[in-house]
């Protein structure tokens, strides 16, 4: 055994140690700056041999006894719950019956709820299906221990109904009126005892958000309970502003100067920072010389400073609907880094040459400063580049020239990328719009024409570009990875498409998968199909392992062409800076830590997108609720056991119609083979992708639940799944919805998020 794996073992298993991460631990066992490498290693063979377990914020534990399972908890609404291990052993992962997932029952949980890190045992008893089932040990680390939720008194204590359904119970807050807080009031709260089937949790009150229903409360709620920092400390606001005193843009060094290069952005029409511009020409080849030219926010963001460390703290900015929590500061963000119409702004340019066939030939990294020439948004391009503008005199003969070269072009990579296998997927996307008191007024269908494409293409082109050239060099860096799926999942996918009455010859087959996306697209299973395969796929992640990208279908990619928004792009272009000052001396980013940089990030990523969807599901339906919303048209997106998931196609809500409200004179049982549940009396049949007419039976805004009932007039029903197109549904939904329906017109002043500029970011 090599001496470090030795010594971090004889560390992490004596007496009383403590849990540290590896930066403390390289300390612990005597390693220093010089030996962080071979410690890192050390520490991967232990953790790739189970030795070690290393948890979600980068602490370092032992593997306890034989027979000590490590997993993550998740609880169902009976109070039992199902424990995922990090690493299955063979015991479960040869159990089928529940995806490989250990059994918990209440009793056997203790204290623990979803997201908490646990250990666990197996023990002697078996569900009545046969399934395994075990008993939390040892609680490694909580998800969390600050909660937000709804005061409340009884018989002269204070309690809170925590928010979302992680307790069943309340948890008990002590005297009533601590901080001023009133019944119903929004609070924050932080547990000192867990709940559990014996005893209700202990907490105490540390924010009162305010009244319940209040308008930003919402919000609030939702930033405490995610954890998002919101305000930025008056440290990395001063720094910032020096920053912006420093920032001379006449005094461009070595800077590459184009700013008198025709250079265009293309963005939302609502968006504030403006982190990439286009050029592109011909050389004397006849190939295309793509620019691709990215804020340089490494420029004012210096690795270890201040502002440095704020931003991979937040990881990435946070698309609320209605609000924006930006990574950097805006003086930053929306002004020395943004490239704005006519100011001369520093970027790192990626220039890619191309045959006039669209194969890439050629790539070169520069140090620039541009000043752009246009700014449009996405839907000012296409009029443009089809000449059927009204405002053509506003756009010189070399700009529309540009617009059309960059059409040509981006069709071209598009039609190359699709023939190499990549996917993409048809999902609905929707943005909320808000009234000028910020109360939704609407959901509108984010479009995805040929003008988004166009950026779209070259974003990943030079995203693509960036990565190889690292690879090519050796260098290590940070990876956006797409894992392989899992054949099981694969194959699951395929007996659902079978029951959906399409044929899909080789699920592994990424060209099979497309080819399936575009014949479906336009029917009343596209979003079923769709939804299915996103599901059956494995989560986007970031990480130093050359594990490919198989949405994409390339081997080497990375995320180069956001550093306003995102931290990985901001290491990505700390590199470019080792390459262009030390070309032939370059190693790229230090081992010791980057695996778990990218584990963190990754962590922030899902909790941004996690925070934008339950707030949007609190806005709608606190909509529903204020317009008395009674039935809604929706499609069925899962069948379950106990009932049904329908989602809105008007209102993009999602809400469970239970079993014992499809009719009280049949007994109706899950179909697994045809994903559908049917009546044994009537053999009535409810299958994903029908279209169903349903009433609202109850919203609780607190745990953001939708439960529907069947309407009790016959006449109202469900539309099978071989029915009408999605143009006629609409149709037929505007004649039956309630007067209140949000305003599903495509363009809207009033629309406040700014979400829709992240499409193009894959």
């Amino acid at each position: 055994m090599p001496d470090f794996e030795k010594k971090i073992l004889d560390y992490v298993t004596r007496p009383g140690y403590t849990p540290v991460r590896e930066k403390a631990l390289l300390k612990k066992v005597g390693g220093s700056k010089s030996t962080s490498a071979e410690f890192e290693q050390a520490i991967e063979t232990l953790r790739s041999r189970k030795d070690i377990l290393v948890s979600d914020s980068g602490l370092i534990r032992p593997v306890k006894k034989e027979g000590w399972i490590a997993g993550t908890i998740k609880k169902t609404s009976s109070g039992a719950g199902y424990l995922i291990p990090h690493h299955k052993p063979d015991d479960i992962a040869h159990d089928q019956r529940h995806a490989g997932d250990l059994y918990i029952s209440e009793r056997d949980l203790g204290d623990a709820h979803t997201g908490d890190e646990v250990y666990a045992t197996v023990i002697n008893r078996r569900r009545s299906g046969g399934q395994i089932c075990g008993r939390v040990v040892e609680i490694i680390e909580r998800a969390s221990t600050t909660f937000v939720g709804t005061y409340f008194e009884s018989h002269g204590e204070g309690y809170v109904h925590v928010d979302g359904k992680i307790f069943n119970s309340p948890i008990h807050v002590g005297d009533p009126g601590a901080k001023g807080v009133s019944s119903e009031d929004k609070v924050v709260i932080d547990i000192l005892h867990f709940p559990s089937k014996d005893y209700l949790g202990q907490g105490v009150i540390s924010k009162v958000l305010g009244p319940h229903g209040k308008p930003g409360v919402d919000l609030l709620s939702i930033v405490y309970e995610f954890g998002i920092p919101m305000e930025f400390p008056e440290e990395v606001l001063k720094e910032a502003r020096e920053q912006a005193s420093l920032f001379d843009e006449t005094k461009l060094g070595n800077r590459r100067d184009l700013t008198k290069e025709t250079i265009v952005t293309i963005d939302p029409a609502d968006a504030r920072d403006f982190d990439d511009a286009i050029s592109l020409t011909r050389n004397e080849k006849g190939h295309w010389l793509l620019g691709v030219h990215i804020a340089d926010v490494a420029h004012f963001v210096k690795e270890g400073s201040i502002l440095d460390r704020e931003a991979k703290r937040r990881g990435t900015s946070v698309y609320l609907p209605g609000q924006v929590i930006p990574m950097l500061p805006e003086i930053i963000s929306n002004g020395l880094a943004s490239l704005q119409e006519g100011q001369i702004r520093f970027t790192k340019s990626a220039f890619i040459e191309f045959t006039a066939e669209g194969v890439p030939v050629h790539t070169e990294f520069a140090n620039s400063a541009v000043q752009v020439t246009q700014r449009f948004a996405y839907e000012q391009v296409l009029p443009i580049i089809q000449g059927r503008d009204d405002e053509g005199k506003n756009v010189s003969p070399q700009v529309r020239e540009l617009l059309k070269n960059m059409h040509h072009l981006a069709m071209i990579l598009r039609g190359r990328r699709f023939s190499a296998g990549a996917l993409e997927l048809h999902l609905s996307e929707v943005r909320l719009t808000f009234d000028d008191k910020h109360r939704v007024s609407g959901a509108v269908e984010r479009e995805h024409d040929e003008s988004h494409q166009i950026i779209e293409e070259f974003m990943l082109a030079a995203n693509i570009s960036v990565a190889e050239a690292f690879n090519d060099r050796n260098l290590r860096f940070l990876r956006r990875v797409h894992p392989s799926p899992e054949l099981p999942r694969q194959v699951a996918f395929a007996e659902f498409v079978n029951a959906m009455g399409y044929t899909l010859k080789k699920a592994q087959s990424r060209k099979d998968l497309q080819r399936l996306i575009e014949q479906v697209h336009g029917t009343p299973v596209e979003q079923a199909i769709n939804y299915a395969l996103l599901r059956s796929l494995k989560q986007a992640e970031y990480t130093d392992e050359e594990l490919g990208h198989y949405a994409l279908a390339v081997d080497h990619y990375c995320h180069f062409t956001s550093p306003i928004r995102r931290y990985p792009d901001l290491t990505i272009h700390r590199m470019i800076d080792e390459i262009l000052e030390r070309p032939d001396k370059g190693k790229g980013q230090s081992p010791q830590g980057l695996r778990q940089l990218g584990h963190e990030l990754s962590l922030r990523e899902r909790r941004a997108e996690s925070a934008e969807r339950e707030l949007t599901k609190v806005k709608l339906l606190s909509w529903m609720i204020e317009n008395n919303i009674k039935t809604l048209k929706t499609m069925i997106t899962g069948v379950e056991t106990f009932g049904l998931f329908c989602r809105g196609t008007d209102v993009p809500v999602e809400g469970l119609l239970h079993i014992s409200r499809l009719g009280k004179h049949d007994y109706f049982h899950q179909d697994a083979a045809k994903f559908s549940i049917v009546g044994e009396r009537t053999g009535q049949e409810y299958r994903i992708g029908d279209f169903l007419t349903v009433e609202v039976e109850k919203i609780d805004l607190d745990r953001r639940e939708l439960d529907f009932r069947l309407p009790s007039s016959k006449k109202v029903g469900k539309t099978s799944n071989a029915g009408p197109s999605r143009q006629k549904n609409k149709k037929s939904a505007k004649k039956s919805s309630s007067k209140a329906k949000p305003n599903t017109k495509k363009k809207s002043r009033k629309v406040k998020s700014q979400r829709s500029k992240k499409k193009k970011r894959k």
